[in-house]
């Protein structure tokens, strides 16, 4: 009975989670749209400049999209892992695909580095692909990787790769909008027949750039509303998936911990991709995991440092998982 109630709250939960994300990206896109042809109305502007510069961004975002796994593959060095190496693995991850619905299961990869984490990629060119890294398969027990495994295929099972690709989208437009009209103001700007446009054009550009940043913080927004969608999710596919991601998110945390700053700072290009963020850790490991567990809960947020972050703080993602486990 127990078992059909947490089922039942996961499916609750990553309804919202969806709405939620829905409900930004509509939000942001509207907003944008307004701010745009406002300030290109305002200045005269005639739109077919405005598309040139939305299909150079779009353009240059899609092709970022084909060809990021190939980037992602060589910052990384990733391979895909054979049967033979670590058949517990593969047949988790078929498992997993097969209990959410997808056609195909994903390509299991590895990566060839000592940080513990995991991410889910892909494009048309390359497909699906789960990859775990070296430093995982060390650190954590076969059934917390199992729970990790099913937040990553909760990502491709959303398709919230593209979703945070078409709203990232967004603010990479109004900054090169306005960072078009800071440079036309900057060097036009002392041309007499233009009269005050140079200045204004200046300082909607400026304007501009900086509400690009402010777009951003919902970029971020987005991004910790997809974790938390992809825990949701894990905690509904993997056997006992919320208790094991608690700690499979604790082991990566302290794990993180034992590695140099350094180290971790080579691997942090696509770290919005990580199912945790490296930067964050836990230097102290004392006692058993599940009591670690609840010294983690017990942490207060930073509000101002989570609103830069694109994972949830650690206390509230434990605590989120809470309501999941039966």
């Amino acid at each position: 009975m127990s078992g059909e109630k947490s089922s039942t709250t996961a499916r609750i939960s990553l309804l919202k989670l969806r709405l939620s994300m829905i409900g930004v990206w509509a939000l942001v896109t509207a907003l944008a749209t307004l701010v745009l042809v406002a300030v290109l109305t305002a200045l005269g502007i005639p739109f077919f400049g405005l598309y040139g510069i939305l299909g150079f961004v779009v353009f240059f975002h899609f092709f970022q999209w084909l060809i990021g796994p190939y980037i992602i593959n060589g910052i990384y060095r990733v391979r895909e892992v054979r049967k033979e190496e670590y058949p517990w693995l593969h047949e988790v991850v078929d498992r997993l695909s097969r209990k959410s619905g997808m056609n195909k299961p994903p390509k299991l990869m590895i990566a060839e580095i000592d940080i513990p984490n995991a991410f889910a990629y892909g494009s048309p060119l390359t497909g699906n692909m789960v990859a775990v890294t070296r430093g995982l398969l060390k650190s954590l027990d076969q059934e917390e990787v199992e729970a990790v495994v099913g937040h990553e295929i909760g990502h491709l099972k959303h398709r919230d790769v593209i979703v945070m690709m078409m709203i990232s989208i967004i603010p990479a437009i109004i900054y090169y909008i306005g960072y078009t009209l800071y440079l036309s103001g900057w060097f036009g700007g002392a041309s007499r027949e233009r009269g005050n446009a140079g200045a204004v054009a200046l300082l909607l550009g400026l304007g501009l750039i900086v509400l690009s940043f402010i777009f951003n913080l919902f970029v971020f927004y987005m991004s910790r509303l997809r974790e938390y969608y992809a825990d949701a999710y894990s905690s509904r596919v993997a056997n006992d998936g919320a208790r094991n991601l608690q700690r499979a998110l604790v082991r990566i945390m302290t794990s993180s911990g034992r590695i140099s700053r350094m180290t971790r700072e080579k691997y942090e290009q696509f770290k919005a991709f990580f199912i945790s963020d490296p930067e964050v850790e836990i230097k102290a490991y004392k006692g058993d995991i599940d009591r670690l567990v609840e010294e983690v809960k017990n942490q207060k947020p930073s509000i101002f440092g989570e609103i830069f972050s694109t994972h949830p703080h650690p206390a509230k993602r434990l605590k989120f998982l809470d309501q999941f486990i039966s």
